[in-house]
């Protein structure tokens, strides 16, 4: 199983919506390192959801892979922001997962409490102009990160 970090704004799509739809699928993305991330996941692999452009940004719950390689629908629509006019069904640019809900945590992980417990050779989120959305976490990291959310 691999581990990943999926960022949202909560305004746009929050860990409450993805509770109360039950399953999701991460569509919209468009950066093609993000993308690329994306279609390396597996079913089964767990992604912590991340609440961005609020504050405090911070790890807001967990999420699991259920279904991969769907082509994103979003990039078809032109009445979509994520329209992207070279992409067709026969030959879509732009990937996507579905994503099921887990848990909610009682505790954000705020950004703050990520800097001090880690390093940004740890975890990419931290690095300095990572705007990625979509970023794979190693396993140490993400252990680490569960026994943060059991100790709040």
């Amino acid at each position: 199983m691999n581990y990943w970090l999926l960022k949202s704004e909560p305004d746009v799509f929050s860990i409450g919506d993805l509770k109360k739809q039950k399953t999701s699928i991460w569509d919209g993305v468009r950066n093609y390192q993000a993308r690329n991330f994306l279609k390396a996941m597996q079913v089964g692999d767990l992604a912590f959801f991340y609440h961005s452009s609020t504050e405090p940004p911070g790890i807001v719950g967990l999420c699991r892979v259920l279904e991969t390689n769907l082509a994103d629908p979003s990039q078809f629509d032109p009445k979509s922001p994520y329209f992207d006019a070279r992409s067709t069904p026969e030959s879509p640019r732009w990937w996507t997962v579905r994503v099921g809900f887990v848990e909610k945590y009682r505790h954000m992980l705020t950004l703050e409490l990520l800097r001090q417990q880690f390093s940004p050779d740890e975890l990419i989120l931290l690095r300095r102009g990572s705007r990625l959305s979509v970023m794979p976490l190693a396993t140490d990291v993400a252990e680490r990160i569960i026994a943060l959310t059991a100790s709040r």
